[in-house]
C-alpha cells in the first residue's frame, strides 16, 4: 500500500469523531489536525478538588494525557485520538477525551488571583452576561447589533468596569447619550455585575455539553442572575410545550 492509503477506525458507539489512520504520518496529521479543528466541542479542565479552571481544546487535552497529568475523568466521553502502531506488542496507541478533565494540582499563584480575581472585560463576554438583550428596550440582539453602554457616561466620571456597563442595542445607546438612565428616564432592567470566576468560565463557554453546564452551575451560587436567567428559560420553554 502507498503513503495515501488509509484504514478507517471502527465508530465508537459513544459520541465521538470518525478519525482514520494514515500510513503516512504527515498526512495523518494534517488529516487529524483538519478534523478536530472543526470539532464543536472543547473539554472543562478542573483542579484535583474540582474548581473549574478552563476550556481546553483537543492539543492541550492531548498534551495533558500523555503527560500523566490527569488525576481523574467526569462527564462523557468526547473523542478518542488514535495514534500508530506499537511495534512489539501489535497494538495501536490511543487517548480518550472525556468532557472534563481533572489535572494535578493548584499553584498558590493560581490561588492568590483567584481571591482577588475580575474577568476581563470584553463585548462578547458582557454580551453573554446580558444574555444579548439590551438592558434598556429588553429586546434581544445579535453581537453585531448591540454595544458597550456605560451607565454613568465616561464624561461624567463613569469607569469602563463589569458594574458600570451593560450591553444596548444602538438606537437605546444613541438616545441615552451622555445621560445617566434617570436623565435620559430610560430603565435599567438588570444590575450590572461582575462576573465571579465560575460565571466568567460558563460564558465563555461555547457549545456546552449538558453535564459540563450542570458542574459548572453546582459552583454558582443560586443568587447569581445568570442562575436566574437559565431557570426563567427552563420555565418559559416548560410552558411552551404545555
Amino acid at each position: 500500500m502507498d503513503g495515501k492509503t488509509i484504514i478507517p477506525v471502527k465508530k465508537s458507539k459513544q459520541k465521538s469523531l470518525n478519525i482514520y489512520y494514515f500510513l503516512n504520518k504527515k498526512a495523518f496529521i494534517v488529516f487529524l489536525m483538519n478534523k478536530l479543528m472543526n470539532f464543536p466541542y472543547r473539554s472543562l479542565r478542573i483542579d484535583s478538588t474540582g474548581l473549574p479552571l478552563e476550556w481546553i481544546d483537543f492539543k492541550e487535552a492531548a498534551k495533558i494525557y500523555s503527560v500523566g497529568d490527569v488525576v481523574y475523568t467526569l462527564g462523557d466521553h468526547l473523542y478518542t485520538i488514535r495514534g500508530g502502531v506499537n511495534a512489539k506488542s501489535g497494538e495501536r496507541s490511543q487517548i480518550n477525551i472525556n468532557s472534563i478533565i481533572a489535572t494535578r494540582g493548584r499553584s498558590k499563584h493560581f490561588q492568590q488571583k483567584l481571591s482577588g480575581f475580575t474577568p476581563p472585560l470584553n463585548n462578547q463576554t458582557l454580551f453573554k452576561r446580558d444574555d444579548h438583550l439590551c438592558l434598556y428596550c429588553g429586546s434581544q440582539y445579535s453581537k453585531r447589533e448591540l454595544t458597550r453602554d456605560h451607565v454613568t457616561p465616561i464624561s461624567r466620571g463613569g469607569k469602563d468596569i463589569w458594574q458600570n456597563v451593560v450591553s444596548a442595542c444602538k438606537r437605546c445607546n444613541n438616545l441615552k447619550g451622555g445621560k445617566t438612565p434617570e436623565e435620559a428616564r430610560m430603565g435599567l432592567l438588570a444590575i450590572p455585575f461582575a462576573p465571579s470566576y465560575a460565571e466568567y468560565i460558563l460564558l465563555q463557554g461555547r457549545n456546552i455539553l449538558a453535564d459540563q453546564m450542570s458542574f459548572l452551575l453546582s459552583h454558582i451560587p443560586n443568587t447569581s442572575p445568570i442562575i436566574e436567567r437559565l431557570q426563567s428559560k427552563e420555565t418559559a420553554l416548560k410552558r411552551s410545550k404545555h
